[in-house]
């Protein structure tokens, strides 16, 4: 394979943290994972989302650094490939969602700063799903601070992401697949598609890829 670091993104609820288990195993690859579980303030700021929203992100932003700024030289010497369930830019998007102009002018100031020093991934492997199938995943997860997330918020939390990738189209390959209607965990034949097109010789030059189903995202 010609990606060395890989890094799955999609909105909450998309999957994208069982996507890059079963891709970590099919490569023997790394596996970097977001630690949002211990994230004090995360209840919170469902419960209270203007109270909480910047003390949630700077305290995300920093842990991400945390963990991201070691991959450059912090090498596996038993794994060439690292795969994560997130990049240092996520961080951009929900800010970009959460914050007022004045918290965001300060919090991009702190991010431009961390993301010189953050390695960029080969490759961006992006799963859009309708927010009608976010919601449900959310609800069969069960996450008890997750269930006031309201159909709304994951609009726009998309629409975020959707613009952030629009703009990548000359800095990284981004692969999108639509999962809204479809289940590579249950379905092998879509996750076989999907290893299919990431072992791929590397293109030259940057693109988008969509992987079917389409639905016109871009």
């Amino acid at each position: 394979m010609d990606y060395n670091y890989i890094a799955v993104e999609g909105n909450i609820g998309s999957g994208k943290t069982t996507l890059a288990h079963k891709l970590a195993s099919d490569f023997n690859a790394e596996l970097v994972l977001e630690q949002f579980a211990d994230n004090e303030f995360l209840p919170k700021f469902y419960a209270e989302p203007r109270r909480y929203a910047f003390t949630l992100e700077m305290s995300f932003l920093a842990e991400r650094y945390s963990q991201l700024s070691g991959l450059g030289s912090d090498r596996n010497l038993f794994s060439s490939v690292r795969i994560s369930d997130y990049m240092l830019s996520k961080s951009l998007i929900f800010a970009a969602s959460n914050l007022n102009e004045d918290e965001l002018r300060l919090f991009r100031k702190v991010f431009d700063i961390m993301f010189k020093t953050v390695p960029t991934p080969d490759l961006l492997v992006y799963l859009y799903s309708d927010t009608k199938r976010l919601l449900q995943n959310i609800r069969i997860r069960g996450r008890r601070y997750e269930q006031s997330i309201e159909e709304e918020y994951l609009g726009r939390v998309q629409a975020k992401y959707l613009d952030f990738l629009r703009k990548q189209a000359n800095n990284m390959r981004v692969l999108i697949l639509d999962v809204s209607e479809v289940d590579f965990v249950k379905d092998q034949l879509v996750y076989e598609k999907l290893l299919s097109v990431i072992r791929e010789p590397r293109p030259k030059g940057i693109h988008h890829q969509l992987i079917e189903p389409i639905s016109g995202l871009v």
